[in-house]
């Protein structure tokens, strides 16, 4: 995007009001500023729209499902109506299940505990550990990381096409990468798993807070999404999609409100019925708080726009994009390339910098929140970095002390209610800290790099 193009994109839209966009950090030089919030990727500031849809419910609060007084009643009928609202928030096809559980990767280990017998899961390096793990038990095949969307499709394609014995078969894929932003090719992918007899399942987490998603369009069997990136910090997430797999599983967890009828046999034993709807697998008191939050957020995200969020965003991508490219040190990381969409999401390396005291220095000398380290997305970032897979590192706890080299990148996200302040205020402090380095000492505590309290820099 050129910078006048981006420029018109301002004006389309102002931030979306967030809780903490006045909160004051101190500063180790000195002083307190106003905290710059650039680490959406990892939990998104709760919108406020949420945050007083909430506060409105609070005293109304009361038990879900099957209780005789109204305050249960009214939690029922919010809970079950924020159901609806997620559905039609993802189109949703009529037949499809919203089953509410923690976050991501709740999601997608309760949709491999459904897995049928024999079946086949395919998902590439690239993908965040809640998306490469929960299918250790079953017959995983791990996809190279592409460097273009068509070589993503081709490889699928040739991995499907050679599996053996021909049966039931799971394409995992993210929709937006946790690392570079970049997004993926879903509905290709998607058309080239169901040509193959597979089944496929999106992980939206980082795509959900900023593009629409639609199962219709997208063609994708389920989506998983987590509240606390979709401005809805309350402990709650999404499984949508098709429910055959999930009424035949057995419930993910066994407990109250999965159960439909149990009764004792003859021989001591106990029978079960379990339900046949997303209360199978909703087990234990539901999370109403929760849930109501993200269809607050679905609601919000819905009536702001879409188009104008995407807009906007597309604005700040560019700013930030620019201004690091006019830093010779810094090395943004990609593995579609710079013409590649993507969203508020960006990592890049410094050189002469371990990435911990980067941004360290970003939060105690300028008060901006990053991330550093492997973003739960090791192999990718390690592909990125081109260091060996079997090299040492965490994620998010380097070992490497300032100025040593490290096996880590720093992260900057944003989203709907980032200002552009907080983004000049970024790009300002990266060209000063590279240009004159840190102002103050620093050193490796319990794994991370923190400031020297005992001294300044010289």
């Amino acid at each position: 995007m050129s910078v006048s193009t981006a420029a018109a994109d301002q004006s389309v839209c102002s931030p979306l009001p967030v809780l903490g966009r006045d909160v004051t950090v101190p500063l180790v030089t000195g002083g307190e500023v106003t905290y710059a919030a650039l680490d959406y990727a990892a939990s998104a500031p709760a919108l406020q729209r949420v945050w007083d849809d909430v506060a409105a419910y609070a005293p109304y609060y009361g038990s879900v499902h099957r209780g005789a007084g109204y305050l249960s009643q009214l939690s029922t009928d919010l809970f079950e109506n924020a159901r609806k609202t997620v559905a039609e928030f993802l189109d949703c096809r009529e037949a499809d299940q919203v089953v509410f559980t923690r976050s991501t990767t709740d999601s997608l280990n309760l949709l491999a505990a459904a897995l049928p017998a024999g079946c086949r899961v395919f998902v590439f390096e690239t993908e965040h550990h809640a998306s490469l793990l929960p299918w250790r038990d079953a017959d995983v095949t791990y996809l190279d990381a592409p460097r273009t969307p068509r070589q993503a499709v081709e490889t699928l394609e040739r991995a499907l096409a050679d599996r053996d014995p021909y049966g039931p078969a799971l394409v995992c894929v993210t929709g937006a990468s946790n690392v570079t932003g970049e997004l993926w090719p879903v509905r290709e992918l998607a058309a080239a798993a169901h040509a193959h007899g597979a089944r496929i399942v999106l992980d939206a987490a980082q795509l959900a807070p900023h593009h629409p998603v639609s199962v219709r369009d997208l063609d994708v069997d389920w989506v998983a999404f987590s509240g606390h990136k979709l401005y809805a910090p309350f402990g709650s997430g999404v499984l949508a999609g098709r429910a055959d797999w999930l009424r035949e599983a057995d419930p993910y967890l066994a407990g109250g409100g999965a159960s439909r009828r149990v009764t004792r046999r003859a021989d001591g034993g106990v029978d079960v019925e379990w339900h046949d709807s997303a209360a199978r697998h909703e087990a234990g008191s539901p999370n109403v708080i929760g849930a109501y939050a993200i269809a607050s957020a679905c609601k919000a995200l819905t009536e702001a726009g879409f188009d104008d969020l995407v807009a906007r965003e597309r604005y700040l991508i560019g700013k930030v994009r620019a201004g690091l490219a006019e830093v010779p040190e810094v090395r943004v990381l990609s593995l579609f390339g710079d013409d590649a969409p993507r969203v508020g999401v960006i990592s890049f390396v410094v050189e002469g910098w371990n990435s911990s005291h980067f941004a360290a220095a970003l939060s105690a000398e300028y008060g901006i929140g990053v991330r550093d380290g492997l973003f739960c997305a090791h192999p990718l970032v390690r592909t990125l970095l081109g260091s060996d897979p079997q090299a040492q590192g965490e994620c998010g706890a380097p070992e490497a002390a300032p100025g040593e080299k490290s096996l880590n990148a720093i992260r900057v996200s944003f989203g709907a209610g980032t200002p552009d302040e907080h983004v000049e205020r970024f790009l300002t402090a990266v060209r000063e800290l590279v240009r004159d380095g840190a102002r103050w000492n620093y050193r490796t505590e319990d794994g991370r790099c923190v400031p020297d309290t005992s001294a300044a820099a010289a």
